[in-house]
């Protein structure tokens, strides 16, 4: 979905129901509520997805923001929490295996439980906003810069268009996303999650919540790495024994890579944390953990072609 290159921007990182400090980053932001809209007279806000799951008040931050993306006031795209939702309930194709396209297994539902749990009474609004998550985009473009929820790969990008003209998934494609394997799982995973490398010699992570994972997420900027450690992009730290392994010339030819010559680009998903700044001249992350009682963190956007580190903004989170 192409957005206009000559509006300005305030790109939100992942929400994940802090709503009350959204609030506060709008207020900041010089947003101010008429007839119940966050509205500011000449600029818009780019969500990059997660405005679910974690937080106290999730109903009322999907309002704040579904409001604002009607009204006109704003755009989403789609996070992978907002898909795992979809996949809880969409029913898997028989010969997948599965019952559904997210299986509901502990990981899932622990993921998805605090969303259940203040939707309880309200199981209409539930289900409209969960329609609501399939009008959102995968992705947003134009000349200038660049936003998705993980990573952009501009030849997954270039396929999924072939088959989601506008960027916005269908049911089938949908459905599709219970076959690990095929297009649609990759693809989804690559732009929701972004890239991951098996842990060496069958070590494991275990996660701040309890996930075991022989995997981990890499970076996909780093134009000369040597060893595991260099291209860890995660909260958790690898193993020690891990980190300072050597990274085999094979594992490096298949490492994916965002040149520093590409659009500006915005992502969410990474947990960062400390004083929010770009990691490359065109690379930005804007999830600083907010849920984690960290920072909800926005990127001021004009019409610069290169990042400056005075246009992040944030707040400290006050759930």
């Amino acid at each position: 979905m192409i957005v206009d290159p000559d509006r300005s921007y305030d790109l939100i990182g992942d929400v994940h129901g802090c709503a009350r400090t959204l609030a506060r980053l709008l207020d900041q932001l010089g947003y101010r509520q008429q007839g119940g809209v966050w509205r500011h007279k000449r600029r818009q806000v780019i969500f990059l997805g997660d405005i679910i799951d974690r937080g106290p008040r999730i109903r009322e931050a999907l309002h704040m923001v579904h409001d604002m993306v009607d009204a006109g006031q704003a755009h989403c795209i789609m996070g992978n929490h907002e898909f795992n939702a979809l996949g809880w309930y969409a029913e898997a194709p028989p010969e997948s295996g599965k019952t559904y396209v997210r299986e509901h297994t502990p990981r899932y539902a622990t993921l998805l439980q605090e969303t259940f749990r203040q939707f309880e009474r309200y199981p209409e609004e539930w289900r409209a906003f969960r329609e609501w998550f399939m009008e959102l985009p995968l992705y947003l473009h134009n000349e200038r810069f660049r936003v998705v929820h993980a990573c952009w790969d501009s030849a997954v990008i270039e396929q999924l268009n072939q088959r989601l003209p506008d960027g916005r998934l269908d049911a089938r494609f949908l459905r599709e996303a219970a076959f690990p394997q095929g297009f649609a799982a990759k693809a989804l995973d690559r732009l929701l999650r972004g890239t991951d490398m098996p842990l060496p010699d069958g070590l494991t992570l275990v996660s701040e919540e309890g996930f075991t994972r022989n995997f981990f997420r890499t970076k996909f900027w780093e134009e000369n790495p040597r060893t595991y450690g260099d291209i860890v992009f995660q909260p958790d730290a690898l193993p020690e024994q891990a980190a300072c392994l050597p990274l085999s010339e094979s594992q490096k030819s298949r490492l994916f890579l965002y040149g520093p010559d590409e659009p500006l680009l915005f992502v969410g998903h990474y947990w960062r944390s400390g004083r929010p700044a770009p990691i490359r001249h065109n690379l930005a992350c804007l999830d600083y953990s907010a849920v984690k009682n960290d920072k909800l963190v926005a990127y001021r956007l004009d019409q610069e072609t290169l990042l400056d580190p005075a246009k992040f903004f944030w707040v400290d989170v006050e759930r």
